[in-house]
C-alpha cells in the first residue's frame, strides 16, 4: 500500500534550504529555514537566526548542513550561495532569545550551486563539498573548533552536479560529476589531486546529488540522477565499459535534489524527490508545469512512481534545493520537510 501524507504548510517564506535539528537542546526536533528557526513539534514558534541576503527571486541559502562547528554541543547551520560565493557557517548559541552569528569557511571559491556532507576520510566527522560548477571542486575538513582545512579535489569545474559513493566496490567511496568519476590517490584522500575516469553522461545539469546505490543487488554500483533544469529522472547500469540509461520520469522537470532513504519502512531505500519551483525564474524548460513531491519504489527492474503531492501552485508542493527527511515526532515513520519558493511544508508521514 503506498504511504499516506497530511501536509502542513509551516511559512510562505520563499527561502529554498532548510535543516533538521535540535535548535535549544530541549529534545525536540526543530526546522531552520533562511533567517528564522521554527520551534518543534508544531512548529508554530519562530526565532530569528541571522539576515540572508537576496537576489532578485534568490535569497544567498542554497544548503542546511547540520555541525557542531563551534564545539560547544549545539548544532550549527552550513550554507553557501550563488552570488557571496563564500561558503559559511551560522552559530547556533543554543539558546531562544540569543542572537546567531555567521561566519566565513572560505570567500572567494565560486558561485556555489548548492553544498553536500560526507564523510570522506571515514574519521566520523562529515566534510563539505559545494558544488561550484566552473571553479576547482574542493573538500572542507573540520579540524578545530570554527576552523576548516582545504582540501583540493579537481583543479577544474566539473560542472552542475554532485554525487559520492563507492562505485567501484573499492569499499572507498568516488565522486562523480557530469564530467566523470574522481577516484582518489591510493595514499588517501588528502594526499592530492584525485584522477578522473569515464562516467555516465549525466548532462549539463544533473541533480545535486546523484545518488550511488547498488539497485538490483549484484554487488555493482548504480547512479540515479535527476535534470535540475529540464525535464527528467533516469538512472545508469555500467555495462562493461560503457554506461546504459534507463528512464525513471520523463514527463517532470527540475529534479535538483534528491534523497535515497526509506519512506515507506519496509526496509528498503526508495528514492524521494520532486520539482524545484521557478529554479531558473521562469526560465527553464516545464517551470509552468504543476508542482510535485512523489517517493519512486524499486521494482527490481526500474522505478514505480507514488505521488505524494501535485497540482498548481498553491495545491501542489515543490522541495526547493536543499529538503530533508526525519522522524519529526518520533513515529517510527520518515516525515518529509519541503522548502521552496512556493513555502516551506511538512508532509506527515501517516503510514501505510
Amino acid at each position: 500500500m503506498p504511504v499516506r501524507f497530511r501536509k502542513q504548510l509551516i511559512a510562505t517564506t520563499q527561502f529554498e534550504a532548510v535543516a533538521v535539528c535540535d535548535v535549544d537542546g530541549d529534545g525536540i526536533l526543530d526546522l531552520v529555514c533562511g533567517d528564522l528557526w521554527y520551534q518543534g513539534p508544531d512548529f508554530r514558534k519562530w526565532h530569528p537566526t541571522v539576515p540572508v541576503a537576496r537576489h532578485g527571486e534568490y535569497y544567498d541559502d542554497f544548503s542546511g548542513i547540520v555541525l557542531d562547528v563551534a564545539g560547544d554541543g549545539h548544532p550549527d547551520i552550513i550554507t553557501g550561495g550563488w552570488w557571496g560565493e563564500s561558503l559559511r557557517w551560522r552559530k547556533n548559541p543554543g539558546a531562544r532569545g540569543t542572537p546567531w552569528s555567521e561566519h566565513i569557511i572560505a570567500a572567494g571559491i565560486g558561485n556555489i550551486e548548492t553544498t553536500r556532507a560526507w564523510d570522506i576520510d571515514g574519521d566520523g566527522v562529515v566534510e563539505i563539498v559545494p558544488n561550484t560548477p566552473g571553479q576547482a571542486l574542493c573538500a572542507y575538513r573540520l579540524i578545530a573548533p570554527g576552523t576548516f582545512a582545504k582540501h583540493e579535489i579537481f583543479p577544474t569545474g566539473c560542472g552542475h552536479g554532485l554525487g559520492y559513493g563507492d562505485i567501484d566496490g573499492d569499499g572507498f567511496g568516488e565522486f562523480i560529476t557530469p564530467k566523470g568519476i574522481l577516484k582518489r590517490p591510493a595514499a588517501g584522500p588528502w594526499s592530492g589531486p584525485w584522477t578522473l575516469l569515464p562516467g555516465p553522461d549525466l548532462g549539463w545539469d544533473a541533480s545535486v546529488p546523484i545518488i550511488i546505490a547498488d539497485l538490483d543487488g549484484d554487488g555493482e554500483a548504480e547512479v540515479i540522477s535527476g535534470h535540475a533544469h529540464s525535464y527528467g529522472l533516469d538512472w545508469y547500469k555500467r555495462d562493461g565499459d560503457t554506461w546504459r540509461k534507463h528512464a525513471i520520469d520523463p514527463t517532470t522537470s527540475q529534479y535538483h535534489d534528491l534523497i535515497w532513504a526509506d519512506i515507506d519502512g519496509d526496509g528498503q531505500p526508495e528514492l524521494i524527490t520532486g520539482k524545484r519551483y521557478r529554479a531558473h525564474c521562469g526560465n527553464d524548460a516545464g517551470e509552468f508545469d504543476d508542482l510535485s513531491i512523489s517517493y519512486f519504489k524499486w521494482t527490481g527492474h526500474g522505478f514505480a512512481k507514488v505521488p505524494i503531492s501535485s497540482g498548481p501552485l498553491g495545491d501542489g508542493k515543490g522541495c526547493g534545493i536543499h529538503f530533508h527527511v526525519a522522524d519529526l515526532r518520533g513515529s517510527g515513520r520518515l516525515d518529509i520537510i519541503a522548502p521552496g519558493k512556493d513555502g516551506l511544508a511538512i508532509f506527515w508521514n501517516e503510514g501505510n
